[in-house]
């Protein structure tokens, strides 16, 4: 079982920036990818980006250009930067992992962090 302990997140003025960090447990199997989606209140839950072991990286039409996300594969650990955040941002983010790639084309990670809550004042 891999489990994803979640920091960062808050409050913020729009423009303004947060960072959110995940580390996943070591375990038996090899993470391939990490990432973050998101849950706007009253919707679906979103893909937002994500990272895999050769630090390819995927994001959505909505972040990209503003968030960046990167990955430290020697402590399971990533970190996903929040620039210029607009109001519509605002949402419970979740850190996710998986043995397979998952992108903003599909795939389904199997694991999950508790959610971290990130609010964009206008």
């Amino acid at each position: 079982q891999v489990r994803m302990v979640e920091s960062g997140g808050g409050l913020v003025q729009s423009g303004g920036s947060l960072r959110l960090s995940c580390t996943a447990s070591r375990d038996i199997f090899i993470i391939n990818s990490m990432g973050w989606y998101r849950q706007p209140p009253g919707k679906q839950r979103e893909f937002v980006a994500s990272i895999n072991s050769g630090e390819w990286t995927s994001y959505a039409d909505s972040v990209k250009g503003r968030f960046t996300i990167s990955r430290d594969s020697a402590t399971n650990t990533a970190t996903l930067q929040m620039n210029s955040l607009k109001p519509e941002d605002t949402a419970v983010y979740y850190c996710a992992a998986s043995g397979r790639q998952f992108t903003a084309n599909g795939g389904t990670p199997p694991y999950w962090g508790q959610g971290t809550q990130v609010t964009v004042s206008s």
